[in-house]
């Protein structure tokens, strides 16, 4: 029940953000190789460990929603991959708030902790500062859940440390 409250509260947390103004987060903004290092399952404390993430944030826009790709592994044995949508909000010229949930294949566990099915939905809210060079260092929090399609749901958090670089600053696009 925890788990579903939580996953409640950052949905609403991604409505309440989409139905902002938005107007400054249309500027044009590059897409993005997304580096994280976070620590997953902080919360419930079973299966302790390291996340790095890898993730590609794409430029293109479905009304405000962006797509993105993301693959990960945790240090216990735990590996994550998925695709979904982000909303960048910017509040002001360099802070970005971005909600973004998307599903993601799993495997792994064992039994310190095991997410209880292979597909897990993963929430999450970045806060992240924007230099001029546009590329962004940020914070988040996210939450993985199979929305009760196991026989179990135990769930987890990790807090991520994230860096994202322009592709075009990468590629000479």
């Amino acid at each position: 029940m925890k788990a579903v409250i939580k996953s409640i509260a950052l949905g609403l947390i991604g409505v309440l953000m989409m139905a902002a103004d938005t107007r400054p987060a249309l500027a044009d903004d590059p897409d993005f190789l997304t580096i994280g290092a976070g620590w997953f399952d902080f919360n419930r404390q079973k299966d302790q460990g390291a996340e790095l993430r890898l993730e590609y944030r794409s430029d293109k826009k479905l009304w405000l929603f962006k797509p993105f790709a993301a693959a990960a592994y945790a240090s216990p044995g735990h590996g994550f991959i998925g695709a979904g949508v982000l909303v960048d909000i910017f509040l002001g010229r360099r802070l970005v708030l971005t909600p973004s949930i998307a599903p993601h294949y799993y495997w792994g566990g064992d039994s310190d902790l095991d997410l209880g099915h292979a597909l897990e939905f993963r929430s999450q809210l970045e806060f992240a500062y924007r230099f001029d060079n546009r590329s962004r260092l940020g914070v988040a929090i996210s939450h993985y859940s199979n929305a009760s399609l196991g026989d179990t749901n135990p769930g987890t958090e990790t807090v991520t440390l994230y860096y994202s670089i322009p592709f075009d600053s990468l590629f000479g696009r």
